[in-house]
């Protein structure tokens, strides 16, 4: 089954499409911080689908399946930002394993706007941790870094957030 075609509205794709963006977008929004970016990466990933589709053996499209490759998507975009800058720099230190009870007080508003004000890698390392709630070593993987040195930049980052978002507090 070769050949481009046009979608009708039986068309998987098309159906996971209107019932899964809401999905994919609102996955994406919070995570990136910006409409236009979540809206390009919902589009990549759809397009993504379609791309699945049209193979020999596609495979099960769903809202699942679709927020994985959005995932992908907006790593992606981490490092393309990350290459764009040249590298990053990161400072502070502390410990990754202990509790704090810092970010219980934290603002959500305020929180991802210093989030959006940290390197490419360390906003990648932090939302993959925390809000995709996925271990060390799968974000290590998403990354292309070992897991000891992401074990490092997520406490790196952490402090860093927790800089500028005190800063924030500040103004």
């Amino acid at each position: 089954m070769s050949g481009r075609h046009e979608p009708t509205p039986d068309d998987p794709v098309v159906a996971i499409y209107r019932r899964a963006l809401p999905q994919v977008y609102g996955y994406l929004l919070p995570r990136c911080g910006s409409a236009a970016v979540a809206e390009d990466l919902s589009a990549e990933t759809f397009m993504a689908a379609v791309a699945a589709n049209s193979r020999e053996d596609p495979p099960e499209l769903s809202v699942a399946w679709l927020i994985g490759v959005a995932r992908h998507k907006l790593v992606d975009h981490w490092r393309r930002v990350g290459r764009e800058a040249r590298g990053f720099a990161v400072s502070g230190a502390g410990d990754d394993g202990v509790d704090d009870p810092w970010a219980d007080h934290l603002d959500a508003e305020a929180a991802y706007a210093a989030l959006a004000r940290l390197s490419p890698y360390q906003r990648a390392a932090l939302t993959l941790r925390y809000l995709d709630g996925l271990p060390v070593g799968e974000v290590a993987s998403f990354l292309g870094r070992s897991v000891h040195a992401t074990e490092t930049l997520l406490v790196r980052a952490k402090a860093a957030l927790r800089r500028v978002y005190q800063e924030g507090e500040g103004s």
